[in-house]
């Protein structure tokens, strides 16, 4: 789906598999007024927009963002690491909710309280570096009894580090209520390009 991409710069977290690095100061990028982002977006007239990061939610006026996009006529999503409460998040707002897996060296950082926080429309993500990411990722599937219909779990194999193919293997065998997503951008537009 034609998407328009919000990228906030800034984030505290270095996940090791990270492919967007440039987006970790918090002065990298343009400075844009939120009235400037609105304009952009209605310009492009794209039915999804995508706010994520950096960390979105790091940002102090990432809330203030997403609720003047809530009012526009698209769908209209955050991606965020799960460091963050999405509590205070405008409901019409789709939620994409990365929890870290071991493999990142940032999974000391989910904030568990996010999974309450959950509703229809959200999503879970979890990117895998290894084999045992999948499997603690099996296991906070099954313990927390994720993978409805209402709240999908996506699983996304690290760039280069697991075969989607494995991913797929492994998922099959388990039985496991997910989907399986690769970067779409990086199989496109090859694993180096920016701005795509």
């Amino acid at each position: 789906m034609p998407c328009t991409l919000i990228r906030m710069a800034g984030c505290p977290l270095r996940c090791s598999y990270c492919d967007t690095p440039q987006a970790i100061p918090t002065d990298s990028g343009n400075w844009l007024a939120i009235d400037a982002i609105i304009r952009r977006v209605r310009e492009t007239n794209r039915p999804l927009v995508l706010v994520t990061g950096g960390e979105p939610l790091a940002q102090r006026y990432c809330i203030e963002l997403l609720k003047q996009l809530s009012g526009l006529d698209c769908i209209v999503q955050l991606e965020t690491s799960g460091a963050y409460s999405i509590q205070a998040v405008p409901s019409d707002i789709h939620r994409i909710v990365d929890f870290k897996t071991p493999g990142s060296g940032e999974d000391q950082r989910n904030c568990m309280q996010n999974l309450e926080l959950l509703t229809a429309g959200d999503e879970i993500k979890l990117v895998l570096t290894s084999r045992m990411d999948y499997e603690w990722a099996r296991d906070f599937i099954r313990k927390n009894h994720l993978g409805s219909n209402d709240i999908p779990v996506l699983l996304s194999p690290a760039w280069g580090e697991v075969a989607a193919s494995d991913l797929c293997e492994w998922v099959l065998k388990d039985g496991l209520p997910v989907r399986v997503q690769v970067q779409m951008h990086k199989t496109i537009w090859g694993p180096e390009a920016e701005g795509v």
